[in-house]
């Protein structure tokens, strides 16, 4: 649930800088010192540390103002950070009524400051104007240096030459190394300047009275404070990663709560980023383990990508497990494993002296011990270091031992009795990295479910070394290792075409089940819809003929009341009448429902037993079980025999020859015989 939570913040904030709804990420700095001196009793923070504070609170209430009602359903799992927190502006509203946009206290921060800072730029108009006059008269004298002011501890003072030092009167505070220019104070700004530095100097009082009334107030909120400043850098490490996924073209997968491997189209981040900024392709791979096959040994040439497919699978997983989108299709699936061990590159050391070999059986021995039916692990070269008959035999031991104990891994090999051993082991798959024999040249995509060649020969060929040397090694090698890597080549091929056509007649039947059950669900609905019309039908006629005894009986009852033979006589003739019409009405719908199609390739098909038919004004389909003649349709003649399953049979023929008569023609009722 954690790391499903983690993906899900990332993902949203992808999602909210793709769609450019800025989610605030300001620059901040650490002030966890600062709140640590400001928890302090009496301490009052310099000026820096308050702003630094003050920037953080804006930050935090950026985010609360960010999240509005409609980003709240946006952005549920971003939101959720936020809900456990609450904030009040009470606090930043204090700040910013002592430090303004520059980040200095604001002259109005209290009527004190006021009063002095103007008294203070009053007294330096003052010194200006007269600064102006007194360098102006000296320059003139030729008494002053080409530099005609400078500023001496904290005061304004001429450049005069040093002949004309005593000329001036004033307070010399200091003069240039070659002792040419000395640095005097005239006498007459000399007040004006004392009265500046002791308003300066109230100013600074005032300032820190007001910043200690301000830590007070912020006193209180430290600790709340302190937990903003988390929640910024939660904030910053989510946009991080999502940054991150933006440039990888990464994508949240499916995580299930067990072990699984289910990678679709992934990729190498690294790798990608490199490839990403040349403009080249990275070719994507697909790797399931689950169920039964949980360990895959890769074979193939070297340089064919065995190396990149462990170390991205590691990282992919390492990336999901830490709450970072990997680059992989949406579609994929990844579990979770509680330990994951590597054995990749050379671990040899001459302080432990460690060999090559000795240090990978350090971690196979360590990996044995530790490893459980929730470990993956990832192992380069697999059994490599020694001599191939022990090293190789050694190896299948490990590999045997490794899947008794239920784990999950990607193993690479050249060994050919690794790849046999996975070939009749139930948990261990085989897999090749692809290479292309014409040219020469890996092609970077893994095949599940056959091992590869190493291509040695091919490979050593291409290298450009002599076909001396090359026939010499093929003889040294004997035609049976290559006959039987490569049987085993064909004979795990063949298996997985067996594999995919069982696989195809499983889906096909599956799809033939499916089609069943939906014919079956159709010939239900029809036979209902076929009652269903024959209940209105028989409910319509009852209502008909509720309709004709209310008029006989209304009629009999006039004819009593009135005794007027002529008039019922005349009222049984408009009631035939009406009979008639309602007759005529009827043919004629009958006419228009049993009309020849206007479609004569319809009209000139015969119907042969065997053929389906349906009755038309009542949608009833059947079957014709035998056709006494195979004469094309007419508008005169209809020689036909329905099945019980919507034809008018069991007796009923003459009833459907009378009820639906054919147009301009005459309904021939054939009994016995077929």
């Amino acid at each position: 649930f954690l790391i499903e939570r983690k993906l899900q913040e990332v993902n949203e904030f992808k999602q909210a800088v793709e769609n450019k709804d800025r989610i605030p990420s300001e620059h901040y700095e650490d002030i966890h010192q600062d709140l640590r001196m400001l928890e302090l009793a009496d301490a009052v923070l310099p000026l820096e540390a308050i702003l630094r504070i003050y920037l953080q609170l804006v930050i935090t209430r950026e985010f609360f103002a960010f999240f509005t009602e409609s980003r709240q359903e946006s952005y549920p799992a971003l939101y959720s950070i936020l809900q456990p927190y609450s904030f009040s502006t009470e606090l930043v509203k204090s700040m910013q009524g002592v430090i303004d946009e520059e980040g200095k206290v604001r002259s109005d921060a209290s009527p004190e400051l006021a009063r002095i800072r103007r008294q203070a730029q009053s007294k330096r108009r003052e010194l200006e104007r007269q600064f102006r006059e007194i360098a102006n008269t000296y320059r003139q004298k030729g008494w002053l240096a080409e530099n005609v002011e400078s500023l001496r501890n904290g005061r304004r003072v001429l450049s005069v030459m040093a002949e004309h030092k005593r000329k001036i009167r004033g307070i010399i505070h200091d003069e240039s190394s070659t002792g040419r220019t000395v640095f005097i104070e005239p006498e007459a700004i000399i007040d004006i300047n004392n009265d500046i530095f002791d308003l300066e100097a109230e100013e600074k009082r005032e300032i820190y009275r007001i910043l200690k009334s301000l830590c007070e107030e912020m006193r209180p909120m430290a600790g709340r404070i302190r937990q903003y400043q988390t929640l910024i850098a939660r904030f910053d490490v989510i946009q991080a990663k999502a940054r991150l996924a933006i440039q990888l073209n990464a994508a949240k997968p499916a995580i299930k709560d067990f072990p699984h491997l289910g990678i679709k189209e992934g990729r190498h981040p690294l790798l990608f980023l490199k490839n990403k900024s040349i403009g080249k392709e990275t070719v994507p791979f697909d790797l399931v383990l689950h169920g039964m096959n949980r360990i895959l040994v890769v074979s193939g040439p070297n340089a064919g990508g065995k190396s990149i497919l462990m170390k991205a699978t590691g990282l992919i997983q390492l990336m999901a497990q830490s709450g970072m989108l990997v680059p992989v299709h949406p579609e994929s699936e990844l579990g979770i494993f509680e330990n994951l061990f590597v054995d990749i590159g050379d671990q040899q050391s001459l302080e432990d002296d460690l060999s090559t070999y000795s240090s990978r059986l350090r971690n196979m021995k360590y990996f044995l011990d530790q490893a459980t039916d929730r470990s993956l692990i990832l192992i380069d070269e697999f059994g490599s270091g020694t001599d191939p008959k022990m090293g190789g035999a050694i190896a299948e031991a490990l590999l045997k031992s490794f899947n008794e104990r239920f784990v999950f891994g990607l193993i690479t090999t050249h060994y050919s009795n690794i790849k046999i051993f996975s070939y009749k082991t139930s948990g261990i798959v085989n897999g090749a990295m692809t290479f292309d024999r014409n040219s020469l040249s890996p092609a970077y995509k893994l095949k599940i479910g056959r091992p590869g060649s190493s291509y040695a020969f091919e490979i050593a060929e291409k290298s450009g070394l002599g076909k001396k040397i090359l026939d010499y090694a093929r003889n040294r090698a004997g035609k049976k290792t290559q006959a039987g890597d490569e049987l085993l080549v064909d004979l795990q091929r063949e298996k997985q075409e067996v594999e995919e056509k069982l696989s195809g007649l499983e889906d096909r039947e599956k799809k033939l089940e499916r089609l069943i059950k939906s014919y079956e669900q159709l010939a239900k609905d029809l036979e209902y819809k076929r009652k269903k019309f024959k209940l209105d039908m028989e409910q319509q006629k009852l209502q008909q003929s509720a309709d004709e005894n209310r008029q006989l009986e209304r009629l009999v009852r006039e004819i009593r009341e009135e005794k007027d033979l002529e008039k019922a006589k005349s009222l049984a003739r408009e009631a035939k009448v009406r009979r008639e019409e309602n007759r005529a009405t009827i043919e004629n719908l009958q006419e228009e429902i049993y009309k020849q199609p206007e479609d004569s390739s319809i009209a000139d098909q015969p119907i042969l037993a065997g053929s389906f038919v349906k009755v038309r004004n009542t949608g009833a389909v059947g079957q014709v079980e035998s056709a006494l003649s195979t004469h094309r349709l007419t508008e005169s003649t209809l020689l036909l025999f329905l099945s019980d399953n919507g034809g008018p049979t069991n007796g009923n023929e003459a009833t459907w020859a009378s009820n639906y008569p054919l147009r301009g023609g005459k309904n021939t009722l054939w009994e016995g015989g077929t």
